[in-house]
């Protein structure tokens, strides 16, 4: 099967007939983005995983009831990811977080490592403070670049509402995180703690 050729519409009607290879085409190609939202979703990487692994069966055993042209497959992807885990959220938590392993980069020296570090944690904890609604509007449109009206539908609301939750969770954002003013400005000398700055 050439890959890159094949629409994900047809990867989904091949996997509603049994297709093993079309489903672990889809896998591979979106497995990295709903583990993303996941993450920033629920700042555990373990209910990540689960997260992305019951989205996927979910994929497989909807696949044969798949209207190619009815929605966009990754917006569907996108709701079914949000809605597993605004799941998660509303159920009982055992334990600490897990801790989601950051992205280093090799040729940072150590302190510019631990400052990097050091101001993803305090957003990765001012996100997991939000409210489930602006938590996810951000993580879609700010880390995974999903446009707001795609965003919208994923979320189940008008673009209207949908930049209200963004605009909420900035602000919310911005004020977390100039509780931690003092931390930020000594990991970040230029003042450049966050990209959510209005």
């Amino acid at each position: 099967m050439q890959t890159d050729a094949v629409s994900d519409d047809e990867l989904v009607e091949k996997v509603g007939r049994g297709d093993r290879q079309a489903a672990s085409v889809l896998v591979r190609r979106h497995s990295q983005r709903v583990l993303n939202i996941s993450r920033r979703m629920l700042g555990n990487e373990a209910e990540a995983e689960d997260v992305t692994q019951d989205v996927f069966l979910k994929v497989w055993k909807s696949a044969v009831r798949w209207v190619p042209g009815e929605a966009k497959f990754t917006t569907w992807l996108h709701r079914v990811t949000m809605n597993a885990c605004l799941d998660k959220l509303r159920k009982p938590r055992m334990g600490n977080m897990d801790v989601v392993p950051e992205t280093v980069d090799e040729a940072a020296t150590p302190a510019e490592e631990l400052e990097t570090k050091s101001r993803s944690n305090m957003l990765k904890i001012a996100m997991q403070d939000l409210p489930e609604r602006q938590r996810a509007a951000l993580a879609l449109c700010y880390f995974e670049d999903v446009s707001n009206i795609e965003a919208a539908g994923i979320l189940e609301v008008s673009v209207d509402a949908l930049e209200s939750l963004l605009a909420r969770g900035r602000r919310a954002l911005k004020q977390a995180l100039m509780a931690n003013k003092d931390e930020l400005l000594v990991a970040n000398p230029q003042g450049r703690a966050s990209g959510f700055e209005q």
